[in-house]
């Protein structure tokens, strides 16, 4: 495990302090979680752009359409 100082203004700290407390967690769990969402968005985009670019544009608007007409 590894230990990461951040410096943040000291109203985001107090913030964050009782966005911890609300949810009954430590503010280094609250920022394990946050890094947790942050990397799984990550890896989301990284994914999606990894098949658009592999995928084919003009199949995709022609299915598009299909469902567009079975409505």
């Amino acid at each position: 495990m590894s230990t990461l100082t951040i410096r943040l203004p000291d109203e985001k700290h107090e913030r964050l302090k009782a966005l911890a407390r609300s949810n009954a967690i430590s503010v280094n769990r609250l920022m394990d979680e946050l890094a947790t969402v942050a990397l799984a968005n990550f890896d989301a985009r990284v994914r999606f752009e990894t098949r658009a670019a592999r995928g084919r544009p003009k199949r995709a608007l022609a299915l598009l359409d299909r469902l567009d007409q079975a409505e």
